[in-house]
């Protein structure tokens, strides 16, 4: 007996410090997911798999354009199951508290979780940590949350993957 192997694709756009690639390499690897760019992907192919994970950095308080913009162009599906995730810049000292982080992750994720359910997504989990971030003025005093993501944050990351994993093998 055979049992197939869940076909996981993690559509990702990272860039400055490759922060949200260093979450979506720790999910790859639990997953055995590839990682495409927006670019790399035509949206009438990502039927061919079971999970699909969307995720960038958030930039002025949604996940990157390139990324956006591919859910804009994604066919309808019925109940295709996927998952968000993201890093960001703001001060993570500040956020540390469960509820404001999850409120933040909520905000963050808003605009990217409603087009995606606009087209019949099912969004199954999400994911947020903080990023390095050194834009605009920032940089001249050195940035915000350097060394993020962490080794906490990716064992968080890999926690996570873990948990879908067992979740897509119950299925």
């Amino acid at each position: 007996m055979t049992i197939n192997k869940p076909k996981i694709v993690l559509v990702l756009f990272s860039y400055h410090h490759k922060n949200t690639e260093k979450i979506a390499n720790v999910f790859a690897k639990v997953l055995d997911a590839q990682i495409k760019t927006p670019e790399q992907i035509n949206p009438e192919l990502l039927q061919e798999y079971s999970l699909i994970g969307f995720g960038s950095g958030i930039y002025g308080g949604k996940h990157h354009k390139l990324l956006l913009d591919l859910a804009d162009k994604l066919p309808l599906v019925t109940n295709r199951k996927a998952f968000i995730f993201s890093t960001h810049g703001a001060p993570v000292g500040l956020i540390k508290n469960d509820s404001l982080r999850r409120e933040k992750l909520r905000k963050d994720h808003s605009l990217l979780r409603e087009k995606l359910q606009s087209k019949g997504y099912l969004i199954i989990d999400e994911f947020s940590c903080g990023g390095f971030n050194t834009n605009s003025f920032l940089k001249l005093f050195g940035g915000l949350n350097k060394g993020r993501p962490n080794a906490e944050d990716l064992k968080q990351a890999e926690q996570f993957a873990q948990t879908l994993k067992q979740n897509l093998q119950r299925e």
